[in-house]
């Protein structure tokens, strides 16, 4: 039996490793928390707890682009702007 929100985990999975190649950790770090995160909830088949658990991981998905963001954004300030004393 096939679950229909089976596409959505992958690609939920796929971005957030996608994502994890920049993680001031380093990748292997991330990729072992995010494997461990995933292995713990693979049993879970309510459709509502998946779906629950794939907007979680949206959220994370954006906490980690604004995370990326003001990194770029504090080097090309320190690359263009005086420091202040």
């Amino acid at each position: 039996m096939s679950n229909p929100l089976r596409g959505e985990v992958i690609r939920l999975y796929k971005n957030l490793l996608y994502l994890g190649r920049e993680y001031p950790k380093g990748t292997t770090y991330f990729r072992e928390r995010l494997k461990t995160a995933f292995m713990k909830n693979k049993d879970i088949t309510d459709p509502e707890k998946i779906k629950k658990l794939v907007d979680r991981g949206d959220y994370v998905i954006k906490e980690l682009e604004a995370l990326y963001f003001l990194r770029k954004y504090r080097a090309m300030k320190k690359r263009y702007y005086e420091p202040e004393h």
